[in-house]
């Protein structure tokens, strides 16, 4: 399965995983979880700027919890 085709699971059951969302990145509120709605690049963009670090550690991050979800 392709990472979009993946990402694509995720997004549409949006809801489901905002706890585990919650979980790994506990800085983001819960009203910005929901603000997200599913959108990776928008996941990626508050990561980055909650926790200061660079756009491709934000993507590296939200990869592996992408594989820890989807690959169980």
């Amino acid at each position: 399965m392709a990472v979009s085709d993946k990402w694509e699971q995720i997004k549409g059951q949006w809801k489901q995983f905002t706890g585990s969302v919650k979980e790994q990145w506990g800085e983001l509120t819960d009203d910005e979880i929901m603000e997200i709605n599913g959108e990776r690049e928008q996941l990626e963009g508050k990561i980055q700027e909650k926790y200061g670090i660079a756009r491709e550690e934000a993507r590296e991050q939200v990869s592996k919890w992408l594989d820890k979800h989807l690959n169980n």
